[in-house]
């Protein structure tokens, strides 16, 4: 959480508050994330950079899906890490113990929350947990996004949106822009949806219309 060409390049953290505003008094999620050390019983420097791309070992009772995502890969940035808080925060508090891990870039697999999501009773709090838990998380993970080419984000979800209506979803709206920021399509009235996200029409569009859309878009349109 319609595209006049205007400032190629802006912050998506912009573009993704004002999607967010919407979502914010959803639920949102949270859960922790350890480091382990390296094992090559020669170099404690060697130890301590390899501090941060192995995982520790759950606690007792513990088990890896519900209190720890996957090791980071190296090299991992202040984005992977602030969503890594916030799927540890969706586990932990947002009541979503199988919130998927974050993808190698960072950004959210959308597939795997969408099919979460679509079990009965479990998209109340999807996006920011149940009761509001995980926003704050949620919005620390939007304000480290990397910055992202508005341009390029408007015309990958413009044509996602004309794929959506190309595949029987026919009033998916297009996007839009506005302040140079991309603003996703879609429902055209969130506030009291009109699409129905859970008919096999819909699922079969997305399916078919996913790859249109740039990493990270997917959550958002």
């Amino acid at each position: 959480m319609t595209f006049p060409r205007t400032n190629p390049r802006t912050n998506t953290r912009t573009a993704a508050r004002l999607r967010l505003a919407a979502l914010v008094a959803l639920p949102v999620l949270t859960l922790s994330v350890a480091c382990g050390g390296g094992d090559d019983g020669t170099d404690a420097a060697k130890k301590t950079d390899a501090i941060a791309d192995v995982p520790s070992t759950p606690a007792a009772g513990a088990t890896k899906e519900a209190d720890e995502p996957s090791a980071p890969p190296a090299g991992r940035s202040a984005f992977y890490d602030a969503q890594v808080k916030y799927v540890q925060c969706m586990r932990a508090k947002g009541g979503y113990k199988d919130f998927p891990d974050p993808t190698l870039s960072g950004y959210l697999d959308w597939d795997k929350i969408n099919e979460i999501g679509s079990q009965p009773g479990r998209n109340e709090g999807i996006k920011g947990g149940r009761n509001g838990a995980c926003v704050t998380e949620l919005q620390g993970a939007m304000a480290a996004e990397p910055e992202r080419d508005q341009q390029k984000s408007y015309e990958s979800m413009l044509a996602h949106a004309k794929c959506m209506r190309d595949n029987g979803v026919s009033r998916f709206t297009n996007p839009t822009m506005s302040g140079g920021n991309a603003q996703p399509g879609g429902d055209p009235n969130p506030a009291s949806p009109v699409i129905d996200t859970d008919s096999p029409a819909y699922k079969k569009a997305r399916e078919a219309c996913g790859s249109k859309l740039l990493d990270g878009l997917d959550g958002m349109q």
